[in-house]
């Protein structure tokens, strides 16, 4: 009885765990990455130039966001 127990919890623990990977599956795959550029880059340091480019980018939209918001709050 007891080994029917275990198998059948683990049974359940397995099909718990593949229904939790496939959703994280899923909604990691809906997530694309944006790129500024159609063109992709061919050289590493060009590679290394837009990947710098789109950080600087990143941050001033999240200064102006984070001023846009402290402004509205006052």
């Amino acid at each position: 009885m007891k080994a029917l127990f275990g198998g059948v919890s683990l049974l359940i623990a397995l099909a718990l765990v593949g229904v939790l990977a496939s959703r994280q599956f899923k909604a990691t795959a809906q997530v694309a990455p944006t790129t500024s550029n159609a063109t992709t880059p061919s050289t590493v340091k060009q590679q290394s130039a837009q990947v710098q480019e789109q950080v600087r980018n990143d941050i001033a939209r999240a200064v102006e966001q984070s001023t846009r918001k402290i402004d509205s709050d006052q």
